[in-house]
Order: C-alpha cells, then structure tokens, then sequence
C-alpha cells in the first residue's frame, strides 16, 4: 500500500463533497458484489467517494483500494497461520486509518473470520457498520450470532431462510436476493451454450463436476468417472462433460480419468456455467454449483467426500437435515444428496439414472418457483438498506 486513505481522498481531482462509502471485499465473489452494490449507490450519493479494499470490479465502479483484494484470499488452515501476522496488521491498518476517517458506513462483504473483527471495532468507535453476505451460522458455529450483534447495524442476506435465523435472534437483516438469480435468465438457452463449447452430443449429456479446489477433486474426481463408466456401460449413447475451474485441476481430472479410457468425455476450462446450461443431467460436488445448477433448471445428483477426521469434526459442528442449497431453500429433499459413505457408484448411479430416464417437469418447475424467490435485484436492495440506514443516521 501506498499512502493512507486520507492521502489518496486528498489527490487532485478526486471529489470532496459527498459522503466517503468504505467496502472491504475479500475475494473475486465479493468483488463482484461490492461492484454491483458501488453502482446501485453512486446515483443516489452525488459525490461520494469510496475507499477501501477490492479488486478489479469495485474499482471500476469507482473503488479507491489501499490493498489489493488477494491480500485477504487466503484459504486453508496452514495457509492461514503462515499468513496471520501479516493480516493482522493489515487489519491494524485498515481499522486504524477508517477511524480517522470516520466514513458515513463501513460494509464489509463477506470475508467473515477478517471483516466481523473490523467491523465490531469500528462500531465500538461509533461507526455504522454493514456485513453483506451472511456467514453460515445457521450450519455451524450458531453462537457466532451474538459477535456478529455486536458488531454490525445491520446484515444483508442472499438467501431468505438467513433473515428468518437473525430475525429469531433479534439481528436486524434485510433479504436482498441473489445476484446470481439476477444473471441468470429464467430459461436458459441450451444450444447456445453447446454450440460455445462446440458440444453436439448425440444423446443425453451428463455434467460431472467434482468441485474447484485440489483437496475435492481429489475425492471425488475418481468416484464421478467410475459412475459414468457404469451409466455408459448400461447405455453407450450418453456422453459426459467436465468444466475445469482451473488449469491446475487438468491432471488431477485426467488421473481419475485414466482408467475409464472409453469413456466419451469432453473437458472445458473456466466454463462451467455453459457446461452446466449445455448439459441434461448434472452430478457435481455440494456447494454454490448446485445453487448455480438449480437457477439453471438442471436435475441434479448431489454428492460430497470429506478425510475422514474433517468428516468427523463435520458431523461435531453441523447439524442440517439437508446440506445442498437447493433442499435447504425448499426446506424439503428436491434433488438426491449423498454424503461420505452414503456417496457410493450404486447409489450414485441409482438416482442418476431415476432422473435420466425420468419425468422431472415437477422438480424444474419448483427450480423456477425458487429462482423467481431469490431474483430480487439484490444490488438494488442491498443499496436500499444501506441508504436506510444513513438515513436514520442522519435522522
């Protein structure tokens, strides 16, 4: 970083007349949406000037960054640990410049092991303070709602059942949708999808995705290939596609490959909202995908695969009846979830070929019910509740 916050405010040409919007973002998602939120705001704030910490999309929509936004992306304990110093004088920094600065609120966007410490000290020093993107409290860690009470005026939700959690525990929080409800349109267009990835299957296509980071694919990659050798075995006109989320995962996806040499796979890179619309039928490891693949309108079989002790300590700290976003919005089973165990290629090829074969108009049906719940314009909403609140500040 160079200079202070105060120094880059104090640049010839840069305005000084409205009130400074502080937003620290820690990773590429939150980048996007401290872009959306930056752009929804700017027409109602004339002047203002926003600082704080984000990446390419927040500083085109106007962002002055002090840091750059992968000085907070760090992910897995080790890593964690060795970079801890560092990001706790970066907090030190940071909290110590925005409290000269006194800024009209300070939002910090997901990022919640390093933005609710922020967030609760500028509070204490009286400053608003905005959390957008609720933690999983309602999974694990339920007791966390009582820092995030003390830390934060209020809480943005992208998903309705996190506002019904803070309204039972007294937080206030607003229900703003999710953005990728916004990007996605209600029907998708499928062959412009495979005519990009140059796919023209001859058949159903299937869609294996075994997650984005090392540690998943790893796990789940070999188990996704050995289910589709067995559905192309029972049925040689199905063809399969495998989005890679990056480069790095290539040998690891061709590794668990390598023993299934016949089996007609396509690979892609960085794509993998085009292979999810191109696609029939979609096997894929828990997490945002399978909300992806839901506003998509694609049936789906969920799966996942934890080591065995982080399984353990799962099993210790969650308690959910269902653990894909799609049950857990419905608040009922919609799509199979297989977990550890319970993850296996009969099971797995089971409730695959139920949907292949199947009628799953009902189940698509209930995904645009759903998509049409959380396509709110989420920017827009989020940037009314930040407006809110500066109101009856300054009420």
């Amino acid at each position: 970083m160079v200079g202070t916050i105060a120094d880059h405010l104090a640049q010839p040409g840069a305005p000084a007349s409205g009130p400074v919007i502080a937003l620290i973002a820690g990773e590429l998602s939150g980048d996007l949406l401290g872009g959306g939120l930056i752009e929804a705001l700017a027409p109602q704030l004339p002047g203002a000037r926003f600082v704080g910490i984000g990446g390419e999309r927040m500083q085109a929509a106007g962002l002055t960054s002090l840091f750059p936004l992968d000085a907070l992306s760090v992910m897995g304990v080790v890593d964690v640990l060795k970079a801890l110093p560092r990001l706790l004088r970066l907090r030190r920094e940071l909290i110590a410049q925005l409290k000269a600065l006194k800024p009209a609120v300070v939002i910090g966007i997901d990022a919640p092991d390093f933005n609710i410490g922020v967030e609760l000290r500028l509070r204490r020093a009286g400053i608003p303070t905005i959390h957008y993107v609720s933690p999983s409290v309602w999974a694990w860690r339920p007791k966390r709602v009582f820092k995030i009470a003390k830390a934060v005026d209020r809480v943005l939700c992208l998903l309705p059942f996190e506002k019904a959690f803070y309204d039972r525990h007294q937080v206030a929080a607003d229900f703003v949708g999710h953005p990728m409800a916004d990007e996605i349109p209600l029907q998708p267009d499928v062959a412009a999808a495979r005519e990009t990835l140059g796919l023209n299957p001859p058949a159903k296509l299937v869609a294996l995705l075994p997650g984005s980071r090392k540690g998943e694919v790893g796990l789940l990659a070999p188990l996704f290939a050995a289910v589709a050798a067995r559905l192309h075995a029972a049925d040689p006109s199905l063809s399969f596609v495998i989005p890679l989320a990056h480069a790095g995962l290539e040998p690891l996806v061709k590794a668990a490959l390598a023993p299934h040499p016949q089996l007609p796979v396509t690979l892609t890179l960085r794509q993998s909202r085009a292979t999810i619309t191109s696609a029939d039928l979609v096997l894929l490891a828990s997490g945002t995908a399978t909300l992806e693949t839901m506003l998509l309108k694609k049936p789906m079989v969920v799966a996942y695969r934890f080591h065995p002790f982080n399984y353990w300590l799962a099993r210790k700290l969650v308690k959910l009846s269902h653990f894909s976003l799609p049950n857990l919005l419905a608040g009922e089973t919609l799509v199979p979830e297989f977990l550890q165990d319970d993850a296996s290629e009969l099971s797995l090829c089971s409730a695959l070929s139920e949907r292949l074969y199947g009628d799953n108009s009902a189940l698509l049906a209930r995904f645009s019910e759903l998509h049409l719940q959380l396509k709110r314009d989420a920017s827009a909403r989020a940037a009314a509740a930040v407006m809110d609140l500066l109101k009856g500040r300054a009420g």
